[in-house]
Formats: C-alpha cells, sequence, structure tokens
C-alpha cells in the first residue's frame, strides 16, 4: 500500500542571529510515499476496529495518532488501588499502559502458578479496558525491570539447559509459561475487542542481561543470557558496537518465541522489540522500540546528547541497531521516566529534564512516546528471597523509581509536567504524526558545553508547522538566550516569530510553538504560546493555550472577510493582513467567527497549566485548573488532595455546575469572569501518631489506624544518612537509600496490617568515602565526624490526603 506525505526539501539555516538578525528556516517540502506494504504488522477485530502501521506512524482506525505509554507493574502495586492507579495514569494523558509478566513471581516454584491477589494480571487487564486504556504486554521470558534474575526462576539455574537459547529443553518451560499467560488473557486480546494490542517479546536480547541471583559476595557477576552470548552482552542500556557472530541466531530465536506466542493464542497486531544497541529483532514482523535514560545509575554522570534534535529515523538513539530504521515508526517506548537507584549511584532526575526530553523526541520526528517507569511500585518478597535484584545492588522493596506517580502513587512535580505534553500530543497527533522533521542545524556541530547555543527543529507538512525550542542539558548549566526571532519560509508563504521584536528563552525551559496553524476556518500565523489542548463544548470548538515561562504571548491571526475577533482582557490590533492579540495579564481568551462558526481561545501562564485537568461531562469537553489531582469517576469526578482542605477549582468553559456531599462547595466567581471559580471547604483533619526513638531507631505508632474521612496519610521521613528501612510486625516493608530528597510513604496500606502497629524504622550512618556522594548534591552533603561517618534522624512530618466525589451538572 502506498500513501502521500511530505519530507523536507532543505533544512538550512543561516545563524545570523548573532548579528541580531532572525534565524531562518527553510521549511519548504515534497511529498513522498508513506511506506507499509514491506510491515507484516496491523489488523482488524472483531468490533471493527483497526490498527495499521506504516514507516512513520501507526493508525487507529484510519487516524494518524502517537501512542503515549505508561509503565507500571501490577505485581508491584496493590490490586486494590489498580483502578485509581490506572484513573490516575489516564488523568495524566496516558493512553497506553505497558506492563511485564515477571515469569519468577508467577511460578517462583517449579509448576506452581501463582495467578491471585496483587498477580491476577487477569483483573488488571480487565481493569485497563473498563477505563479504555490499551495495554503492551512484556511477557518476556527474560524481563529484567530490576527484578532477580531479570525475571527468570531461580529454579531453571539447577536445570540442565541453556537459557535465553533455542534449546528445546529451555523453550519447552517458555512455550508452559506462554501458555499460562494465553490462559490468564483469553478474550482480553485486541482480536476479541480487548484492550491487548501489543505484546514485547523477550527484552534486550543480545545486548543486555541480568546477575543470577544466588551468588556469593565479592563473587563477579554470573549473567543470565545464553552461553554463546557472553562475550556480547552488556550491562545496562547503552550503545554496543561489539561485533556479533550469532546476530542471526539470536533474531531466530526472537521467531520462535513469536510462534510460541502465535501457538498459545496471544496474538496481536503488533509484536515489539526493544531494538537499542544492536539487540535483536524479527525484520518486518516487529517494531522495533527504543529507550533513553539521560541519568543511569550505569555510566558516568556527564551531559549526553538526549537534548539534541536529530533525525531519530536515520540515526536512532543507542545506535548502531540490527534494522533499518527507516522502515518503521520511532517510538521511543522506554523513557526513563526517572531511574533506580543502586547502592554505590543514586542520580537524581529532574523534573524539568523530563520535559524537555519529550519535547526533544517530538522535534527529532518521534511518532510513539513511553516511560519507564511512570508509576513506580514496592518489589514483593517471595517464598525463599526477596524478588528484587540484589545481586545488581537495587533496594530489596521499594520501586519508586522516582516516577511521575510514585512508589505509593502519588504524584511528583514530573507528573504535571509531562502532562501538558500528553494533551498535546493527545489533541494533536492527527496533524503532528505525518509531519516531516527539520532540521536547521546539523547536530554533529552542536556542542554539548556550549551553555548558550539555540537548539531547534521544525516539524512541518509544508503549509502548517510547530517550532520546537530546547534550553536544557543534563548534567550542565545553561543560560538564558536572549533576542529569539524567526523567519520561516513554507510552501506558500513566510512567517516571521514574532511579527516584531524577540522573545527570550529562560534556561532549562522548552517550547513548542504553532506556525501557520489552521484551527477550524481560522489561519493562526503564529503564537509565541504553546498549545495545551483542544476540546468542544455545544457546538463551539475551544482551544487551550498556555505562556512558556519567560516568553510573553502574542497571537497573530491571518485576516479573512467576515471574520469578526475580539479579546477579554487582552489588546486587539488589526491592520489588512492579520489580527495581533497580546496580553500582559492571565487568564484571557479570544473570541473568533465567521459565518456560523464560533471558536474561543483560553491562554493562561504555564502554572495554571500545569494544573489543568481534562475531563468530558457527556459529549462536552471541559478543563478544570486545580492544585488537587482530579480523576475521572463514571460521570463524576474525583478531587484528591495532599495536605489541603480548602481547594480552589476554576473551570474552563464556564457554564458547568458542580455539587458535593462532602465539606461546603461554593462558587466565588463573577459573571464577568473568564472561568467559573469555586472553592470546597473541607473539615481540617489534625494527624498525630505518637514517635520515639532509640539510637539509630524510630517508632511511629500506627495504632490509630487512619483517620476518618481521609484517603491516606503522607509520611515524610526526614534524615541524612545512608539507608533507611521500614519494619512492620519485625518484617522489612520498605526501605529507602538515601540522595538529598525526601523519602515520602503512603500510610494507608500499612495502617490496615494486622498485629503490632508500631512502624519501626532503622537507619545507617554515610561514610565520607561512599562511591554515591558523587551523586548527591553538594549542599546536602553533610559534615562528618572525627571518623568519618554522619547520620541525622530528624522528626517526620505526616501530611493528609482528601479525597471527595465531586457530580457534575448544568
Amino acid at each position: 500500500m502506498i500513501k502521500t506525505t511530505l519530507i523536507p526539501i532543505i533544512s538550512l539555516l543561516f545563524i545570523s542571529n548573532i548579528f541580531g538578525q532572525p534565524f531562518y528556516i527553510d521549511a519548504r517540502v515534497n511529498r513522498t510515499e508513506v511506506r507499509s506494504e514491506h510491515l507484516k504488522m496491523g489488523g482488524e477485530n472483531s468490533l471493527g476496529e483497526k490498527i495499521e502501521v506504516n514507516n512513520r506512524y501507526i493508525s487507529l482506525n484510519g487516524k494518524p495518532s502517537i501512542p503515549v505509554t505508561g509503565e507500571i507493574h501490577y505485581s508491584r502495586y496493590p490490586n486494590t488501588l489498580w483502578d485509581e492507579a490506572i484513573k490516575k495514569m489516564k488523568a495524566g494523558g496516558i493512553n497506553v499502559i505497558a506492563t511485564y509478566v515477571f515469569w519468577i513471581m508467577h511460578e517462583e516454584h517449579e509448576g506452581v502458578y501463582n495467578w491471585d491477589g496483587d498477580n491476577n494480571l487477569r483483573k488488571f487487564i480487565e481493569l485497563c479496558a473498563a477505563n479504555n486504556i490499551k495495554v503492551i504486554l512484556r511477557i518476556g521470558p527474560f524481563c529484567h525491570g530490576e527484578i532477580r534474575n531479570g525475571g527468570l526462576p531461580d529454579w531453571l539455574l539447577g536445570k540442565f539447559l541453556n537459557i535465553r537459547s533455542n534449546d528445546p529443553e529451555y523453550l519447552k518451560y517458555v512455550d508452559r509459561l506462554y501458555s499460562q499467560i494465553g490462559q490468564q488473557i483469553n478474550g482480553l486480546l485486541f482480536k476479541d475487542g480487548g484492550p491487548i494490542f501489543a505484546i514485547q517479546l523477550e527484552n534486550e536480547y543480545q545486548h543486555s542481561a541480568a546477575p543470577w541471583g544466588l551468588t556469593y559476595p565479592g563473587q563477579p557477576k554470573d549473567m543470565t543470557s545464553s552461553n554463546r552470548d557472553r562475550e556480547i552482552i552488556q550491562e545496562g542500556v547503552g550503545v554496543s558496537e561489539k561485533t556479533n557472530p550469532y546476530s542471526e541466531l539470536g533474531n531466530e530465536h526472537m521467531k520462535i518465541l513469536k510462534s510460541l506466542a502465535e501457538k498459545n493464542r496471544l496474538k496481536v497486531p503488533l509484536y515489539t522489540a526493544t531494538g537499542w544497541g544492536n539487540a535483536a529483532v524479527i525484520k518486518n514482523e516487529t517494531l522495533p522500540v527504543t529507550a533513553a535514560y539521560a541519568y543511569p545509575g550505569w555510566a558516568p554522570a556527564r551531559p549526553s546528547g538526549f537534548y539534541i534534535y536529530k533525525d531519530l529515523q536515520k540515526n536512532p538513539d543507542y545506535s548502531p541497531v540490527r534494522y533499518k530504521p527507516e522502515d518503521y515508526p520511532y517510538f521511543a517506548a522506554e523513557i526513563g521516566g526517572g531511574i533506580m537507584n543502586t547502592y554505590t549511584r543514586r542520580p537524581v532526575v529532574p523534573a524539568k529534564s523530563l520535559e524537555a526530553l519529550i519535547n526533544r523526541f517530538l522535534g527529532s520526528g518521534a511518532n510513539g512516546i513511553g516511560y519507564y517507569m511512570y508509576h513506580g511500585g514496592i518489589t514483593p518478597k517471595g517464598d525463599e528471597f526477596f524478588f528484587s535484584d540484589e545481586a545488581y545492588g537495587y533496594p530489596k522493596m521499594s520501586y519508586d523509581f522516582q516516577a511521575p506517580l510514585s512508589a505509593y502513587g502519588k504524584p511528583a512535580e514530573s507528573f504535571n509536567r509531562l502532562k501538558i505534553l500528553h494533551f498535546f500530543i493527545n489533541s494533536f497527533e492527527e496533524i503532528l504524526a505525518p509531519m516531516q522533521l527539520v532540521l536547521p542545524v546539523d547536530p554533529s556541530s552542536i556542542d554539548l558545553n556550549d551553555a548558550g547555543q539555540l537548539r531547534f527543529s521544525m516539524r512541518s507538512d509544508g503549509n502548517q508547522a510547530f517550532l520546537f525550542l530546547n534550553n536544557f542539558q543534563d548534567h550542565l548549566e545553561r543560560k538564558d538566550i536572549d533576542n529569539l526571532q524567526f523567519n520561516i519560509q513554507l510552501n506558500n508563504c513566510e512567517v516571521q516569530v514574532p511579527e516584531s521584536g524577540s522573545f527570550t528563552m529562560k534556561k532549562d525551559e522548552n517550547a513548542i510553538l504553532p506556525v501557520n496553524l489552521q484551527l477550524g476556518s481560522f489561519r493562526l500565523i503564529y503564537a509565541t504560546a504553546q498549545l495545551l489542548t483542544k476540546g468542544k463544548n455545544g457546538k463551539d470548538d475551544f482551544y487551550v493555550f498556555f505562556a512558556p515561562d519567560g516568553i510573553r504571548p502574542e497571537f497573530s491571526f491571518a485576516a479573512s472577510k467576515g471574520q469578526i475577533i475580539k479579546g477579554r482582557r487582552c489588546k486587539v490590533d488589526k491592520n489588512s493582513q492579520r489580527t495581533l492579540i497580546t496580553s500582559e495579564t492571565f487568564p484571557y481568551e479570544i473570541s473568533l467567527q465567521m459565518k456560523n462558526e464560533t471558536a474561543r481561545i483560553l491562554v493562561v501562564d504555564k502554572p495554571t497549566a500545569l494544573n489543568s485537568w481534562k475531563l468530558k461531562n457527556k459529549s462536552d469537553d471541559f478543563l478544570i485548573f486545580s492544585e488537587a489531582m482530579i480523576i475521572e469517576n463514571n460521570g463524576s469526578f474525583n478531587l484528591i488532595s495532599e495536605g489541603n482542605s480548602n481547594i480552589n477549582l476554576n473551570i474552563y468553559p464556564e457554564n458547568l455546575e458542580l455539587n458535593t456531599k462532602a465539606g461546603s462547595l461554593s462558587k466565588i466567581s463573577e459573571q464577568r469572569d473568564i472561568l467559573s471559580g469555586y472553592l470546597l471547604e473541607l473539615n481540617a483533619i489534625d494527624i498525630y501518631f505518637p514517635i520515639k526513638y532509640m539510637g539509630n531507631k524510630m517508632a511511629i505508632d500506627l495504632s490509630a489506624g487512619l483517620p476518618e474521612g481521609l484517603n491516606d496519610v503522607i509520611c515524610r521521613i526526614n534524615y541524612i544518612g545512608d539507608t533507611g528501612q521500614g519494619f512492620i510486625n519485625g518484617k522489612l516493608v520498605i526501605d529507602n537509600f538515601y540522595k538529598g530528597v525526601p523519602w515520602k510513604i503512603g500510610l494507608k496500606n500499612y495502617l490496615e496490617i494486622p498485629g503490632e502497629k508500631d512502624m519501626v524504622f532503622y537507619f545507617r550512618p554515610m561514610y565520607n568515602d561512599a562511591v554515591f556522594l558523587q551523586d548527591i548534591d553538594p549542599s546536602s552533603i553533610p559534615e562528618f565526624d572525627k571518623i568519618g561517618r554522619y547520620l541525622k534522624i530528624e522528626k517526620p512530618d505526616f501530611y493528609p490526603e482528601y479525597k471527595v466525589e465531586i457530580a457534575i451538572g448544568r
């Protein structure tokens, strides 16, 4: 099948800004073919839903899409909280969930399978379906995921077989595992109308491995790879330039795994394979997905290339690769949504780094986004050992990963920063996915250590475009970049952004600016504001923009006969060519009208955008702006607030009424206001848990239980040291490696554990020769005592978490 789309014919930049002139970008493009006939991917199900794949993007029901995938491990999170976790991920703009099936957790003892409780895969997938979330199921047999043996059961080590190979004895056990998985998810695959549309086979095959957990202190790592691959695999995600004489055998093994999956009724439109670092793939039958870890614990802390725009379809991250990248859409499915610390390495991932990283991927041609991890968890203990990968030095239980949603489901700063990009992707994927990449600067000419060099790119279809700007670099302090103005040549017009004057890109910030974008019948020549989302309320369309930090937004609309443009709280300047709208205050609104079409534009500042939540009331879209988390709940919504009992909510469009049975909900806005404002006042609940200390130990008395009216109690453990461990009834339930940031624990599940009610914490001191100090902010490193150690235990803080259901009316 041949389709047509666009590619750039010229992408040349004349860097003249240093002389006070605009940066010039030629974004004119010609048509080229989009190919899909070579790919054995895609399918249609019993409901008439259709998935197609070409060399540029994935289509859902005939429409170009950019999947936004978040990883959560069901077996690392309480099954009673799965539904809420899925709803939180969806509220963050995630529309696909990826999850591992860890073999060792389901068959810890040979022939004895556990699919109950937190291992209930079927229940988890059914909840994804109920929440209208698609699923990528990562079925192994090898997974890694910081699990003991990479997920392989210990008893395999004692079998006379060659793991991760075509050894028939090994494949016999894999076949049995796949049969079990097939039985558990019967009827939940895409072909049956279920949510599982993709399956990942193996993980990083012939690229990396995990150490066997059955080892001795000081012994060299014994890696979980086939005998033949021991010399070619490596530790961690990275570039692999080793010559692999067994690459065809590796590809053949992947084919065998696929055939075993299909034999066991695991048939899906898409099979994926981790394609980075020369890992094995099945040509034209598996979609190679890629990764990016800017703050890895397995590599030196230094500036990476992950914040440089480049053509990812020609030069994937972690190249060289074993496939022809131009034949597949670029799906960055394993972007480090944080990082897991080891005992010796404890890097901290800044929230702004993730926002900038997604900007870079979109501005480098990626048409799929995915996070490992998006939601943290706690690795359970098995019958005989901890399931965590202790041989690599990971925490025995914590799997927080510094993820956007923590091990306890609490949002980090990165959650909101990524959410505003997800809303944009979800709203404009049909326009963005087919657009071609325009690189004004050769990526190889970018100096990673030049803190003031501008980084930008465009995606264009020749008539419409998006300008991508990034001023963040990992492991480097950037500078503000002033006097920015762009002259952009499209097929039928030339656009200067801004029309006059210039703007500044603040250090560590990023932006995506629309150029010549068609908003219904209205042509937006440019905006120095970033699109957040769009929606339909009644008969009218609405669009929401926000001002990137440090940039004054202005909007230029092309003049058109019969067009009426008005503004609320903004200045409107018209001439024969355009209408220019500016304002010094937020929020403000622009109304557009032409014949029978009306559209509204809301403009907010970035802090307001970060607190936005998109919901539906029947067929109408609307936004709520609130510091509280808001998740949909079958026609109503739940509001979750950490620490605050008085909660402000602002609604757009404003024609919506709210009511609740909890607390006092009053409307505080006036009719002239652009947003409908409400104040929810709840009864403030004080929290008190007795605390006692003994040497390196602290005990919190939890016998009072969860206070009535609260959803959870969040405890912040304040200590400076090496490690912290939490015990209940003498059993380890959580641990922490100190890294200079607060250790926050959700107490809800621990308050429900029967028996002794003291939660006992044991802390170990930090030593001045600790290897991990290289990753700690110098301001967080204390003065050590005479023998080179330090430990400080301070009183913990407790915060109430309120949860209220809000009903929607008119």
